[in-house]
């Protein structure tokens, strides 16, 4: 039944398309700004799971 109702849709072969691009621009841009990443901005998000004074200074902790 859906796959009548999507074949009797004109138009709806371009969908697919532009949501696989979308997709692919969205992971290229992220690789992109890890790539350019500043080393001691990169060095900083890796250790915020660890820090102490972050967790801290949270509400989790009230």
């Amino acid at each position: 039944m859906i796959r009548e109702v999507l074949q009797s849709i004109e138009g709806i072969e371009i969908y697919p398309i532009i949501s696989l691009i979308i997709f692919f621009s969205i992971f290229i841009g992220i690789v992109v700004w890890v790539v350019k990443m500043d080393k001691n901005k990169a060095d900083r998000y890796n250790k915020i799971p660890l820090d102490e004074d972050i967790i801290d200074n949270n509400d989790f902790n009230k």
